[in-house]
């Protein structure tokens, strides 16, 4: 589908010189009298290498629209993650290397969607927040503001988050996947 550069959106996947391509980030340029550009990060989706792109405002770009596939991620071996399709329970390997960016969010039995092109996976998404318990940390220091203090944090999967001085260890703590910033404490 042929959109105009100036609707590109962040997220969005481009076929562009012969590759897919995610929108990274997008920046809207008007040089005073000049025709107006549209700046570009993009990533390509095969190799995760990145590159930045400057469209003419007039240029048409051919954006893929991906299927979207909700499945359960069912368990980690080796390098390779597991999911089952919770429709067809059909299941897929995919790689580390793919997922490498959310692999730390990943729990058993927790849905996510996986973006297929042409019957080849290509991203998974897992949820905006998940809940993780804290199974490594220092100790929280009792003269610090609760607002501005922040210390690492390691949970279940191995993934390290900045969490408040008041977080300890076994605690459950709420995770917003899209910035990796801690949310929320529960007990």
């Amino acid at each position: 589908m042929l959109i105009q550069a100036t609707q590109l959106r962040p997220g969005m996947v481009l076929e562009y010189n012969g590759a897919l391509w995610r929108v990274m980030t997008i920046q809207h340029i008007t040089p005073g009298n000049w025709r107006g550009m549209v700046q570009t990060k993009l990533r390509n989706i095969q190799t995760g290498s990145q590159t930045e792109n400057r469209f003419r405002s007039e240029d048409r770009v051919e954006r893929v629209i991906l299927d979207q596939v909700e499945m359960e991620f069912l368990y980690q071996e080796g390098s390779d993650f597991h999911f089952m399709n919770t429709e067809t329970y059909d299941q897929i390997t995919l790689p580390k290397d793919l997922i490498e960016d959310v692999a730390g969010y990943l729990t058993p039995n927790m849905k996510v969607e996986v973006e297929f092109h042409q019957s080849t996976p290509l991203n998974v998404t897992p949820p905006k927040t998940v809940t993780m318990r804290v199974v490594e940390t220092d100790p929280g220091i009792k003269t610090a503001a609760v607002t501005n203090t922040l210390k690492p944090a390691k949970v279940d999967t191995g993934l390290v988050v900045q969490v408040p001085h008041f977080v300890v260890e076994g605690d459950l703590i709420t995770i917003n996947t899209e910035n990796n910033e801690y949310v929320s404490r529960s007990k």
